[in-house]
């Protein structure tokens, strides 16, 4: 199904982004791979199944002005784009008195606007071709709130409503729209994570690493755009059904994530 198509995957350096990578390219795809660091992207690629059909273009989503050349390149280079894997992001460990302005606004740089300015970059390009599908890596946070992640959240929040009302626009352009929400997930997130000073968090969670293994997650995640689903939920059986007792019980929730999520 993927033979052939032209894949562009952002926060491809590592974690998610590097299984999705790695998945892809048994599928036979062409890839974009995305990310600050260009030395572990040339890693990723050596290690594709199909590396001759894999290019790495550096970026940093937080320089959004500099992403529109960015596609003309992939197009100069495949002539299309057929998926956006949006992928690429920061997350946040500290509460949020505890937490500066500046690095509430560097989160929502990366993971919202980042990923908005890419995907309005790229968009131009799927109407004239009359198809394509933006897969945007959200989160369970991104339904629901865990204590030392505010901007995390609201930055993932942010992106359901932005993505939601795209795809109600986009439909008559054959162009899909999929929200994955990931649970825990076994990747550096955590370390990389900024504290409330902006700086690197350097240690991880034990909920992350207890968390699902990011190729299992990967092969979920194409299954899911195969199906074209709209909505995702994936992780263990707390996170994912944290989601519908929010809905049906703010106050029960409340109390539940007190208890498992404590502040130390």
């Amino acid at each position: 199904m993927y033979k052939n198509k032209v894949v562009w995957i952002t926060g491809a350096s590592s974690g998610i982004g590097e299984a999705l990578s790695y998945e892809f390219s048994k599928h036979g795809a062409k890839l974009i791979l995305s990310a600050r660091n260009i030395e572990k992207l040339e890693a990723v690629k050596k290690r594709c199944k199909n590396s001759a059909d894999v290019m790495v273009l550096p970026l940093d989503l937080s320089q959004h002005n500099s992403l529109s050349s960015k596609v003309k390149t992939v197009e100069e280079r495949f002539g299309h784009i057929d998926i956006l894997m949006n992928n690429g992001g920061i997350s946040q460990r500290s509460t949020a008195v505890n937490t500066l302005l500046e690095v509430d606004k560097q989160i929502m740089d990366v993971n919202y606007f980042g990923t908005v300015a890419l995907t309005k970059a790229v968009l131009p390009v799927m109407i004239k071709q009359g198809s394509g599908h933006l897969c945007v890596i959200s989160s369970v946070a991104g339904k629901i709130g865990i204590p030392l992640r505010t901007a995390y959240s609201a930055s993932k929040h942010a992106l359901f409503g932005f993505f939601d009302t795209l795809r109600a626009e986009l439909w008559q352009h054959n162009i899909n729209v999929t929200l994955i929400c990931p649970g825990f997930v076994r990747t550096a997130l955590a370390h990389n994570a900024l504290t409330g000073e902006g700086k690197a968090n350097n240690k991880s969670d034990k909920e992350i690493d207890s968390g699902i293994d990011p190729q299992l997650l990967s092969r979920k995640i194409i299954k899911a755009l195969q199906k074209n689903k709209a909505e995702v939920y994936i992780g263990g059986f707390i996170e994912v059904f944290g989601i519908y007792i929010k809905r049906l019980s703010p106050a029960l929730f409340a109390k539940i994530i007190r208890k498992r999520m404590k502040i130390e």
